[in-house]
């Protein structure tokens, strides 16, 4: 090395700390994470919380509540997804810096995590989702964005039912399954059909619907998607088109309007996301599903989840890793991607 760089760089940093620096945004994001006497809060301690938020018993003042959904009565394969927003609530130093969109996401929004949605029965599938809508009808009364956790896929029908109630709303969805099938042994309510009845109640529109990551053995039961104008990504088109070209006709898609975004864990590769209830091999890279997601800056998302976490077919924590790290995407987007130009 030169020995003068070497003199400079020793002068320039010799003595500073780990929040100090020269650029204004790096330094200010470090002011942001900090606490009252200049440290930040050790991430093996204290109750964890969905992106270690804080947590909340009401979402009073909120403009993003993160809520657990510990449901999984409409899987059709292995169940578990139950305990998904317990297992990503103790996956810790996930952000809270975003590289993409240069800040701090919850300096940017009053969020909380507000805990889980209370349910009557754990043995109703039926109840369980007029539950979620209740809940879900009471946030959008109060104008709160809702950045949820599953619970299977079933929960976003309910979901649906509540943010769209007015008008029907858009949708990016990453998945291996359209879940847009019909009723499934006796039962319309399962994970495998929540976008086709959200579409027949008038809170989705499908031409606004784009479906990414399609895959797999089922896809003989997803003619709904095709036949009400949802633009369907198979993974083999995924792979032709390309990352950007996938990214911008998502934002063609949805357009300007309110949209939803949907990540099912099992849209990636089970090498990266193993603990879920209906894996498909040959799945999103963990990369590009962040980078895909770090392409929707500007969309007006009024909501967010992730489903389809069971911890227990998870042995390496790969899949809350993941899901966490998705949460947090959303979470960005939600907050300091709405300022991004499209």
């Amino acid at each position: 090395m030169n020995p003068s760089k070497l003199e400079k760089l020793r002068a320039r940093y010799t003595d500073r700390q780990a929040f100090d620096g020269d650029d204004p945004v790096l330094n200010e994001a470090a002011r942001q994470v900090q606490s009252a006497d200049g440290k930040r809060s050790l991430p093996f301690s204290g109750i964890p919380t969905l992106l270690g938020l804080p947590a909340a018993e009401s979402s009073a003042g909120l403009d993003i509540a993160l809520v657990g959904v510990p449901m999984d009565l409409g899987v059709s394969n292995r169940p578990g997804a139950r305990f998904g927003p317990r297992a990503i609530r103790e996956i810790e130093r996930i952000g809270p810096f975003h590289p993409t969109f240069r800040g701090v996401p919850k300096s940017a929004a009053r969020a909380a995590d507000v805990g889980d949605v209370p349910f009557r029965s754990r043995y109703s599938l039926e109840q369980s989702l007029e539950d979620i809508e209740h809940y879900y009808l009471a946030l959008k009364s109060q104008g709160i964005r809702p950045l949820s956790v599953g619970g299977d896929h079933s929960i976003t029908y309910p979901i649906l039912k509540a943010l769209g109630k007015d008008a029907p709303v858009g949708l990016v969805h990453i998945d291996a399954h359209c879940d847009t099938m019909g009723a499934y042994d006796g039962s319309k309510f399962h994970h495998g059909g929540p976008f086709r009845l959200a579409v027949l109640d008038g809170v989705l529109d499908p031409e606004r619907t784009i479906q990414i990551g399609i895959r797999g053995s089922s896809n003989m039961f997803w003619e709904f998607s095709h036949a009400s104008g949802m633009t369907v990504i198979y993974m083999e088109d995924f792979m032709r088109m390309g990352l950007d070209a996938v990214a911008a006709r998502a934002r063609e898609v949805v357009g300007d309007g309110p949209v939803y975004i949907s990540v099912d864990v099992d849209g990636f590769d089970p090498a990266y996301a193993p603990g879920t209830g209906t894996p498909e091999a040959g799945g999103l890279e963990a990369r590009e599903g962040l980078a895909l997601l770090r392409s929707l800056g500007g969309l007006d998302i009024i909501g967010a989840d992730v489903v389809e976490v069971a911890p227990q077919y998870d042995p390496t924590t790969n899949t809350s890793q993941l899901a966490a790290q998705l949460l947090f995407e959303e979470f960005a987007l939600m907050t300091l991607g709405r300022a991004i130009k499209k």
